[in-house]
């Protein structure tokens, strides 16, 4: 479902957030773990209160915008739908590094491969879930 009551996002913001993921996420793999409940305040914030309250997204914009960069607005259901699923990834990791298990490298990894895809060819795999979703059940 389309929100219309948050504002939009701009495209290279979110590419951005998708290559501080993509950091974090590689960082965690490479011998820091203790980085990943960043995800999870990240996730929370702008899953469930907008990426203009995000200060890290609120920043990319500022600085994109005055270079002209920002890229085109998207609304920002999807992409709200995104970290939600963000959260949940990285509560779990999280979870699991603290129980001991190293099964945590299992949701971090599926994370830099999908903030990857962000970063670089602009694909958000839950932005494209969400809205086959939404296709399929006939709420356009």
């Amino acid at each position: 479902m389309l929100r219309f009551d948050i504002p939009p996002v701009w495209s290279n913001a979110a590419r951005l957030d998708g290559l501080a993921t993509f950091v974090i996420c590689a960082a965690a793999l490479l011998g820091f773990p203790y980085l990943v409940p960043l995800l999870i305040v990240q996730g929370l914030v702008r899953g469930f209160f907008g990426h203009y309250r995000c200060p890290s997204h609120r920043l990319y914009t500022v600085l994109l915008q005055k270079f002209g960069a920002a890229g085109k607005k998207e609304n920002a259901g999807a992409k709200m739908f995104a970290n939600k699923l963000l959260l949940i990834a990285s509560s779990v990791a999280t979870a699991l590094y603290l129980t001991g298990s190293s099964m945590w490298i299992v949701p971090v990894s599926a994370l830099l491969a999908f903030s990857f895809l962000e970063a670089v060819v602009s694909f958000c795999a839950a932005c494209w879930a969400y809205s086959l979703w939404y296709q399929l059940r006939g709420q356009n």
